[in-house]
């Protein structure tokens, strides 16, 4: 796999990917940006949180299961000492509609622990909660 990235000026970039979409990249105006998208370590916590969900809506398809409503929280936590990097990220799965717990934690499961790429790429710990219909799963995964 491969991108191109292109400076755009100031502190902005812009990067084009395999699929042929453009992500704008830019800092924050506090130390010098422009503000013109958002930060690298904003799409890293994008990009978990779209690998594992994408995981595991094809997982509960193959269980023929089909939720009605269904997003994620995250919550990244960094080093205060540069690199700043991601040293724990906490994902809570909220899931609605007629889903049998044990499948929706296998689901959420085979995607931390087996599938989902992004996040085997990181050196951060992956924490998961869940809810399904509004009711706090009973483990952390």
């Amino acid at each position: 796999m491969k991108a191109k990235v292109d400076w755009k000026g100031n502190m902005a970039f812009s990067a084009q990917v395999p699929s042929g979409h453009e992500i704008i990249l830019d800092a924050s105006k506090e130390v010098g940006g422009e503000d013109k998208g958002p930060r690298p370590g904003e799409l890293v916590l994008a990009a978990v949180s779209g690998c594992t969900g994408i995981d595991i809506i094809s997982i509960m398809k193959k269980m023929r299961l089909n939720p009605t409503s269904f997003h994620m929280e995250l919550e990244g936590e960094r080093a205060e000492e540069h690199p700043k990097k991601f040293t724990r990220i906490h994902i809570h799965y909220a899931l609605e509609g007629d889903l049998p717990e044990d499948k929706v934690v296998r689901a959420i499961k085979l995607s931390k622990n087996k599938y989902c790429s992004v996040s085997h790429s990181l050196k951060a710990e992956i924490v998961a909660t869940y809810s399904i219909n509004g009711i706090k799963g009973k483990e952390e995964l």
